[in-house]
């Protein structure tokens, strides 16, 4: 169980009691006028973020109030565990469990650190999960440690996530569910028909390798998700300026993501039969890189001329959609930091998505309100498909305009996945931008909750 939550029960835990402007004065009828007088004096208004702790005669504290977001469950006390002190805590509220459940997700989010290189004197406060259903429970600890897992991966320095590391946290992960894990490493991914995988990582000292899972009941419905795993992006040949390569610890984002959706789908139980794919390479600069004006040789036969070597992340995931769509699975997913273009569009804080199947569109939509991980569909607009036209290969790597970049990456990405099959490819940022209650700045998972809610919904329960 993550270190922010306990299954206390006893008459010590301090209560947490949620209160919304409009709801405060009612609260304070029903309080002796001592609390009613220390909450006019200290001007608590029930605002949103507002935390006011109640002493009682003796001086102990064993109530707070804090102001919340009415139009919020997973936010709510998202922001507390960095604002209150050592205890443990429990919510005292009326809220329906579905609520209650948000809310402990959001508290566990908020109270995530990574300590791996600098540790912390801050309180580390509580939060009972003793009055949530068991299932409730545990699904409130599955959804926080997979996040944790993404946020980790990604908050690594490079030095230390390189595709040797990626693949051995993957390994960990499938030993975890008892998954059967494999990888495809160097030299070999030509051998086995990954020849632009290959072509991306071939320049770094740390050799490019394919990662690859399987869990669950083959006879159950296929699901296949594939990760972006660029460990370091330096732009190769096209290389980066200094500004844009500063935060290239976490173009392996997507990679972080799939796995980090993979422990809740294996987590859960799901009776599916899961395939992860992960294209863990450095896209590095030597001798032996890759150049502007090269043409590549894909495994689905397609031939691809290099406009630029920095439009990578794509080469990497058209061998994986390739292979992943040799085995026709039910729903195949993608997760990539791939474009600029795309936080353009919507922005750091929402994940775009592109869909060739009506129904995933609005599952991920309707799933990513409810579960606050907001994801937005942008246009497979065919007719720019044109704009990765070449004279001398089958289609180009990068567009040939400087607009709509996030869809003709989409539409590259598109032409290795076979007419007829599902698919949804996440254009993602995968990091926070600044602090925001449950979202600290640094590495995030974006759609992970929204797929995983989506997945839970098409093929229920175990």
């Amino acid at each position: 169980m993550p270190a922010c939550f306990d299954t206390r029960s006893d008459a010590d835990l301090i209560a947490l009691i949620p209160v919304e402007g409009d709801t405060l004065e009612s609260w304070l009828a029903d309080q002796p006028a001592r609390i009613g007088n220390w909450v006019q004096a200290s001007r608590f208004r029930g605002r949103t973020g507002d935390v006011l702790p109640l002493p009682d005669e003796d001086g102990k504290v064993r109530q707070v109030l804090v102001g919340v977001d009415s139009q919020s469950s997973t936010w709510a006390i998202g922001n507390l565990s960095s604002r209150l002190g050592e205890g443990t805590y429990h919510l005292v509220c009326d809220w329906p469990v579905e609520r209650l459940t948000q809310a402990a997700i959001g508290w566990g989010l908020g109270a995530y650190r990574f300590e791996r290189y600098k540790t912390s004197q801050r309180p580390r406060p509580r939060l009972s999960l003793a009055h949530l259903p068991a299932d409730d429970a545990d699904r409130v600890t599955r959804m926080v440690t997979a996040i944790g897992r993404v946020r980790d991966l990604i908050n690594t320095p490079a030095q230390d996530m390189m595709p040797q590391h990626l693949a051995e946290a993957a390994r960990e992960l499938a030993h975890q569910y008892g998954a059967v894990f494999g990888e495809i490493v160097g030299e070999d991914l030509l051998v086995q028909n990954y020849p632009c995988i290959h072509a991306v990582g071939r320049a770094s000292t740390h050799p490019p390798r394919l990662i690859e899972l399987r869990w669950g009941n083959p006879s159950h419905p296929q699901v296949t998700l594939v990760g972006k795993g660029v460990c370091f992006d330096s732009g190769g040949l096209d290389i980066k300026p200094a500004s844009g390569m500063r935060l290239m610890k976490k173009d392996m984002g997507g990679a972080a993501h799939v796995l980090g959706l993979a422990d809740l789908i294996m987590g859960a139980g799901l009776p599916v039969y899961l395939r992860v794919m992960v294209g863990a390479v450095e896209n590095a600069i030597s001798g032996d890189a890759f150049r502007p004006g090269d043409v590549l040789h894909s495994r689905k036969g397609l031939t691809i001329e290099i406009d630029n070597t920095d439009a990578e992340g794509r080469l990497v995931l058209c061998d994986m959609l390739a292979a992943a769509a040799e085995e026709s699975p039910q729903v195949l997913l993608n997760f990539a930091t791939l474009t600029g273009a795309a936080r353009v569009a919507v922005g750091t804080e929402i994940g775009a998505f592109f869909t060739n199947d009506e129904t995933l569109a609005e599952g991920i939509t309707r799933h990513g309100d409810i579960q606050e991980d907001p994801c937005w569909r942008l246009p497979l607009h065919a007719p720019y498909r044109a704009q990765l036209d070449s004279r001398i290969a089958d289609l180009s790597n990068s567009g040939s305009g400087p607009y709509a970049g996030a869809i003709t990456a989409a539409l590259f990405l598109q032409a290795f996945v076979p007419d007829g099959q599902v698919w949804g490819h996440f254009d993602i940022m995968a990091w926070n931008n600044r602090n925001r209650p449950g979202r600290p700045k640094g590495g995030e998972a974006l759609g992970v909750r929204a797929a995983f809610a989506w997945l839970e919904d098409r093929y229920g329960k175990p």
